[in-house]
């Protein structure tokens, strides 16, 4: 029996990113619509990525083979 390799998982590729230093990074949620109503001051806020911790980060790396 022949060993495959493993293949990376695309939708993981999509929504996360690596950084040089190895920190795992989200878009932020709330922000694809209904942004009309709210303000201004929260859109600004979600604007930027946020650092996934914990198992969850593992579990991401695990499945990009890094």
């Amino acid at each position: 029996m022949s060993k495959t390799k493993q293949k990376t998982r695309k939708i993981v590729m999509k929504r996360f990113k690596i950084t040089g230093t190895g920190k795992v990074l989200r878009r932020s949620p709330y922000m694809r619509h209904l942004r009309r109503k709210k303000s201004k001051r929260l859109i600004r806020r979600y604007r930027h990525y946020q650092e996934v911790t914990g198992k969850i980060a593992t579990k991401i790396k695990q499945m990009l083979h890094l």
